[in-house]
């Protein structure tokens, strides 16, 4: 049975649980779970990282130049203050998504809540484009206003299957109305053309 593939006995393990008789250690059992347990927290965390990362190449050369000649509300937060909250809010989603996997992609609410998850990644990035990039501000807020709904419906989702999940989402939420806000009045402030 070297490198043949059968499923754990073990009732207390997950029935998604697989073990692996490994080659050339006839007897030597290798448990996926154990590796998905440690890699899963770690690649949730880092993907959305990842995307502010790439968020943050549309944002950085727009920042001395055009967002700087912009006209902002005076209820605008310095500007060192965004990579430090982008960073924790980057890292609680993540968290938020790793309790939502563990519980298993068998199940259609993880499943579910994981493409939400991955569609609120793709719009929090398209804002950074079409704000940043394009200098779309108006498209921008309406990106925001979308973003900010599919924050609310993960976060529904999400309590489906964990409630602290579903809070850690809560100053994502709560961050991006602010944003929108800002957003708005910055739109207002630099003529509806902008």
């Amino acid at each position: 049975m070297v490198g043949s593939v059968c499923h754990s006995p073990d009732i207390s393990r997950p029935a998604s649980t697989i073990t692996f008789i490994t080659r050339g250690r006839p007897g030597t059992l290798m448990d996926i779970s154990r590796y998905r347990t440690r890699l899963l927290p770690v690649l949730c965390i880092a993907i959305p990282l990842i995307i502010g990362g790439i968020g943050s190449y549309f944002t950085a050369g727009s920042i001395p130049g055009w967002y700087a000649g912009l006209t902002k509300p005076a209820i605008n937060p310095p500007g060192w203050i965004f990579a430090p909250v982008w960073t924790l809010l980057y890292i609680l989603m993540g968290i938020s998504l790793y309790l939502v996997l563990r519980e298993g992609t068998e199940h259609p609410p993880v499943r579910q809540g994981a493409l939400l998850f991955l569609a609120q990644l793709a719009l929090n990035l398209l804002w950074s484009v079409v704000f940043f990039g394009l200098h779309a501000i108006a498209a921008a807020l309406v990106v925001l206003l979308l973003l900010i709904l599919l924050i609310a419906a993960i976060a529904i989702s999400f309590r489906r299957i964990s409630a602290p999940a579903a809070w850690l989402l809560v100053p994502y939420f709560l961050w991006c109305c602010f944003a929108a806000l800002l957003n708005a009045q910055i739109w207002l402030l630099n003529g509806i053309q902008v």
